[in-house]
């Protein structure tokens, strides 16, 4: 489970709206019990995908451009890595949009996710965000669902 105030989720939303058609990014930062993550702080990123990550995911040939594809730079993810252990947090996972798709892992996301981390992903359909959902990857590197525990953000 996934625990994380309405608006975070909101403000993903609005993220993968500002970005349409293309693909918007993001990282989650938070706090990890063993067994609840819960997100402290959204960190929108710019889709960083162009040609030269193109050339880094050979592997990815179909619909190669950012309506299709993120990457976020190496940069950021060292900021946010730093930010996180200075909090005592951690990254918890990525946020992505699906333009004018459903929220479910496409087979490029599962080929380059990282076991630790939650996916979140975000559908977006004619410039409006609509369903979030969650997921994992188990052991045999396969996307589970993972629920959301939405609440009012309070102590967020």
């Amino acid at each position: 489970m996934l625990g994380m105030c309405r608006e975070q989720l909101r403000e993903i939303g609005g993220h993968g709206e500002r970005t349409y058609p293309h693909e918007c990014c993001g990282l989650l930062l938070g706090t990890y019990d063993g067994r609840q993550a819960r997100v402290m702080e959204v960190w929108p990123a710019e889709n960083a995908w162009d040609e030269s990550a193109a050339v880094q995911f050979e592997e990815v040939e179909d619909w190669n451009t950012q309506e299709r594809r993120y990457t976020i730079a190496p940069e950021l993810m060292l900021a946010a890595q730093k930010t996180a252990r200075h909090r005592q947090w951690r990254i918890l996972g990525i946020y992505h949009s699906h333009p004018n798709h459903e929220a479910v892992p496409s087979e490029c996301d599962r080929r380059w996710a990282w076991p630790e981390y939650y996916y979140l992903i975000v559908s977006v359909r004619d410039g409006v965000a609509g369903e979030s959902r969650c997921w994992r990857l188990d052991e045999d590197h396969q996307f589970q669902e993972v629920s959301l525990q939405l609440d009012s953000g309070g102590d967020a």
